[in-house]
């Protein structure tokens, strides 16, 4: 049995891509900054950021993400860890780590945006997963 999961709590680095396959589902890409922090000997802080690459396939949560995410958006991510390795046109081998949101067991939290210090569920806010259909056609 193995497990592939990451679990990120940080903010979104720049506006989310959307872009569309050639059968019309959505694609949402981004950075994701997570960060650490702690006071060295002198008792400064002292801060460690790592970048990460955000793919989202899930066309439910793709949509979300094109409504309400932006640059400074506090999200917390489930997704899985996915290794890619292309050739660019000058015949170099390229690799980029990202964390997919693709299929089920996939969650995307909305915590606060950059224009709102809480997000709840009545201020365009809250927890998603690929497994609900996010549509404005809830008759409720």
């Amino acid at each position: 049995m193995s497990i592939n999961q990451a679990n990120l709590l940080g903010n979104v680095g720049n506006d989310p891509v959307i872009r569309s396959t050639q059968d019309g589902k959505k694609i949402a890409t981004f950075s994701f900054a997570t960060s650490e922090s702690w006071k060295n000997k002198n008792g400064e802080k002292q801060e460690k950021v790592q970048w990460h690459n955000i793919v989202i396939f899930s066309e439910g949560l793709a949509n979300v993400v094109e409504r309400y995410v932006k640059k400074g958006t506090k999200l917390f991510i489930q997704g899985s860890i996915q290794n890619r390795k292309w050739t660019d046109k000058s015949g170099v081998e390229k690799y980029i780590t990202e964390i997919v949101l693709q299929g089920f067991n996939n969650k995307l939290e909305i915590i606060s945006t950059p224009d709102k210090s809480n997000v709840s569920e009545n201020d365009e806010g809250g927890s998603y997963s690929s497994e609900v259909d996010i549509s404005d056609d809830v008759p409720f």
